[in-house]
């Protein structure tokens, strides 16, 4: 990949709630275009970890070589705030304040450029559960993405995987772990918009098991009860993309690494069996020998970074 001149990050705060700034970081490719895509890029994390600054800044670079703005929201963390009023209201309300025309003024202002916003392509990617909250702002919203790259993002919430323990990640817990410990992640205040360790592994190390959150987190993900801790009402018909999608649902292209066994292939699987019977545009890449989280570790020119860069191939057909 060639190198990538541009800017950023700039920090950008796209929404206040109780007199709490939720801010992502924004790049910019170089000023003189005559208008500029844009790709909201979401973190991974189980919705209970993570933050901008834990995404793979080769694709933030891959999309800056496109001419496309590069937006890396933080949302606020379950479990102090559920699925559906946390992290996905927050990504929804990004969008409405790129589309109301937010983005285009704050970054001529901060780059002295005019920076003319393509809002009729405004994309969403993200990996893992970041994917989950690109696929919500293909529904539920007043006016939808104009395509989505979904990389290994939980869905079909209905499925027994999610109430299934993970043996391997249960073995991996530490003794001691007592519920009054993993429960002072309720205390947090206010809702945290970074938290831990990335489970994409952009920032190095091993869990921390003496931080309740990410005790409370790996606590949940081994034991079969994401679901529970960030969706407690269960009424999926509200967060579930795989129960939304219409003719009308946005372009989608999904990536999958074949051995993941913390979100199952057979999901995406599910997810694009439903596009396709609905007409919806759509594509699915099956990675061979990747897991979970394996953004993090792709190495530029390797088969699956070619592999997963054709989710921003279909978004760039789009154009």
């Amino acid at each position: 990949m060639a190198a990538v001149e541009g800017s950023g990050p700039f920090r950008a705060v796209y929404k206040t709630i109780k007199g709490q700034e939720i801010d992502a970081d924004i790049y910019v490719p170089l000023p003189g275009k005559a208008k500029y895509p844009v790709i909201i890029n979401i973190h991974g994390g189980a919705f209970m970890l993570g933050s901008s600054k834990m995404v793979n800044k080769d694709q933030v670079k891959d999309c800056l070589a496109r001419n496309w703005i590069v937006v890396v929201p933080n949302h606020r963390l379950c479990p102090q705030v559920n699925l559906l009023e946390g992290p996905m209201q927050d990504c929804r309300d990004l969008l409405s304040w790129i589309y109301q025309g937010n983005l285009e003024t704050f970054v001529s202002n901060t780059t002295n450029s005019p920076y003319p916003v393509d809002t009729d392509h405004v994309f969403a990617f993200g990996t893992s559960s970041g994917g989950t909250l690109a696929l919500s702002l293909g529904f539920g919203v007043p006016r939808t993405v104009a395509g989505i790259f979904d990389m290994y993002g939980p869905c079909n919430f209905a499925d027994k995987f999610w109430t299934t323990k993970l043996e391997p990640l249960v073995a991996k817990l530490p003794p001691g772990l007592t519920q009054e410990f993993l429960n002072r992640v309720f205390d947090e205040d206010p809702i945290p918009t970074m938290g831990g360790v990335s489970l994409e592994g952009q920032q190095p190390g091993a869990p921390n098991f003496d931080d309740p959150r990410q005790a409370f987190a790996l606590t949940q993900i081994a034991n079969g009860k994401v679901l529970d801790a960030i969706f407690p009402s269960r009424d999926w018909d509200k967060v579930d993309a795989i129960r939304n999608v219409t003719p009308s649902f946005p372009p989608t292209f999904i990536v999958h690494g074949v051995e993941d066994q913390m979100v199952p292939m057979s999901l995406s699987k599910d997810l694009y069996a439903a596009l396709s019977q609905n007409g919806v545009k759509c594509g699915l890449e099956e990675i061979p020998g990747e897991g979970h989280t394996f953004a993090a570790k792709m190495v530029v020119g390797s088969q699956t970074w070619n592999l997963q860069r054709k989710g921003f191939d279909f978004l760039e057909s789009l154009l």
